[in-house]
């Protein structure tokens, strides 16, 4: 697990204020069978929270009721991937009206004006009741780049190899 500060650091690194700056994070949780689910949501990152918004009447939503606790990945389509690895529980924040963060973390999709103004009157025409902001503080994060930082079980397999070649030696 990483401190508080640990978590801080590697969210404050060049790559990974890229990817928050992304549209989409795949969103995984627990659902009330005990079987895992994840899917993909559009988020806005605020400087300390990850917040997703959804329709009142979303079948995750009761499941983040009764569990909070949620992983996030946000990555990227190259090779070799940038992803980024955040766990946090989820805070759930109804509201009446289509939440700024909504508007917002749609905004780097490709619109004409024209279709913006279109798509935004749909949201509200469609969302009229509000929408539900899930808040998510992160825990903890890793940064995986490929070149400077490695999933851990990769780390651990160097790490092992390295100490046989030095025992060997």
């Amino acid at each position: 697990m990483t401190t508080p500060d640990e978590t801080t650091e590697i969210l404050n690194r060049p790559l990974s204020r890229e990817l928050l700056a992304r549209d989409i994070t795949r969103l995984a949780y627990v659902a009330k069978d005990g079987t895992p689910r994840n899917v993909p949501v559009g988020f806005s990152w605020n400087g300390t929270e990850i917040v997703m918004c959804t329709a009142k009447n979303a079948p995750k939503l009761a499941h983040l009721r009764q569990n909070p606790a949620v992983a996030l990945t946000i990555d990227t389509e190259v090779h070799p991937p940038k992803i980024l690895l955040i766990r946090g529980r989820a805070e759930l924040d109804v509201t009446d009206g289509i939440p700024d963060e909504y508007l917002e973390m749609n905004t780097t999709y490709q619109m004409t004006p024209e279709q913006r103004v279109e798509w935004e009157a749909g949201v509200r025409s469609l969302y009229r009741e509000g929408m539900v902001r899930i808040v998510v503080t992160p825990t903890w994060a890793k940064l995986i780049d490929f070149e400077t930082t490695l999933p851990t079980a990769v780390e651990e397999l160097i790490q092992q190899q390295a100490e046989r070649q030095a025992t060997d030696s």
